[in-house]
């Protein structure tokens, strides 16, 4: 059986508080973070333990986590990579005391997602993120500026300011480094961390890149299918596995996204799924999000949840970016009620399936 999360950012951090997650039908678990601790630095027990009691009070469980973002300079290859590494691994060790099963984390470079517009109106009144290529051809502080202001005072993750108060110099950083060489840092990273994994019973589950497709430059290396054998690859152990997000696979038309949900979770190498729709709209490599309902998206989510089904998927799955709906200003793509709206739906799609 699948174990249905919402995610989640902290009493401080969050207009949604644990006991509405609580009362959403079919809800297990909470998918968290400590979003203030620096990125490359290690997770305090403490913190960690504060993190857990407060879930587990609120009658949800926290077993998996959602990021322990990865230093740039991992990313980059710098020599002082081992340091940050020697920290994550003590980070897995931490977390793995207090019942964590994964940790859901990227390997894009600079930006962790990219949208161009933050509120696009739906014809039925509620709004939610969109991308548009061609606004992403000139310079990526506009971009920024355009997120910061239409966060409606929130820091959205992957965009905290203190990152891209450095922008620029990140973009120097990397300007060496191309596809090749971001894998080679990636595994460089993995073949240290996964035996770790291992001894912890913690599996790495690696997002994809959203927008699925280079952007200013920056390699992408988790886009299709061949990335997704290529990452499997790279250490081979089934702690070595990925996150499934429907939304940013599905946003390239070519990706056939229950097929990949079929191999790969057949495979054990696909702990976490992300599920969310979105719909093409304009020129090729546009679209906007949308409900969870597969008729008002382009990705059958039946399809999706057949997918999981069949192949007897009893890992973690949530709702990803909805709508907001009903009034709600919270943080962009992270409202209450139109995720709560997709567990429902989800739930729905899988009691049906049991039962057919």
């Amino acid at each position: 059986m699948l174990k249905m999360g919402f995610r989640w950012f902290g009493k401080d951090d969050d207009p949604i508080s644990l006991s509405k997650i609580r009362q959403i039908p079919g809800t297990t678990q909470v998918v968290g973070a400590l979003f203030d601790i620096p990125v490359g630095e290690v997770w305090p027990k403490e913190r960690i333990a504060q993190l857990k009691q407060e879930v587990e009070a609120s009658g949800l469980k926290l077993e998996v986590i959602e990021s322990v973002n990865i230093h740039d300079d991992i990313k980059i290859g710098k020599p002082s990579r081992d340091r940050y590494i020697a920290n994550y691994q003590q980070t897995i060790r931490n977390l793995s005391e207090y019942g964590i099963k994964v940790i859901c984390y990227n390997f894009m470079p600079v930006f962790d997602w990219i949208r161009t517009n933050l509120a696009y109106k739906l014809e039925d009144g509620s709004n939610v993120m969109s991308f548009e290529h061609k606004k992403v051809e000139g310079d990526p502080e506009q971009i920024i500026k355009s997120v910061q202001d239409e966060s409606n005072g929130y820091s959205l993750p992957g965009w905290e300011p203190e990152r891209l108060a450095e922008v620029k110099h990140l973009f120097s950083e990397y300007a060496d480094v191309d596809a090749d060489k971001l894998r080679e840092n990636l595994k460089y990273f993995l073949d240290a961390i996964i035996p770790v994994c291992e001894e912890c019973d913690i599996k790495m589950a690696m997002h994809p890149d959203d927008p699925p497709r280079p952007l200013f430059g920056l390699p992408r290396i988790y886009k299709n299918r061949e990335d997704m054998q290529a990452i499997v690859s790279m250490h081979d152990s089934p702690y070595n596995a990925l996150t499934i997000c429907t939304g940013s696979l599905g946003e390239n038309p070519e990706n056939d996204v229950p097929a990949l949900i079929r191999e790969f979770v057949k495979k054990n190498r696909a702990p976490f799924i992300h599920a969310r729709n979105i719909k093409f709209a304009g020129e090729p490599g546009d679209f906007h999000e949308s409900a969870h309902l597969s008729s008002m998206g382009s990705i059958d989510m039946f399809e999706v949840m057949k997918a999981l089904h069949d192949t007897n998927f009893d890992g973690y799955i949530r709702p990803d970016h909805g709508r907001n709906i009903w009034g709600e200003t919270g943080r962009p793509g992270y409202g209450l009620y139109d995720r709560a709206l997709g567990i429902a739906y989800l739930n729905g799609l899988w009691e049906a399936l049991d039962k057919k």
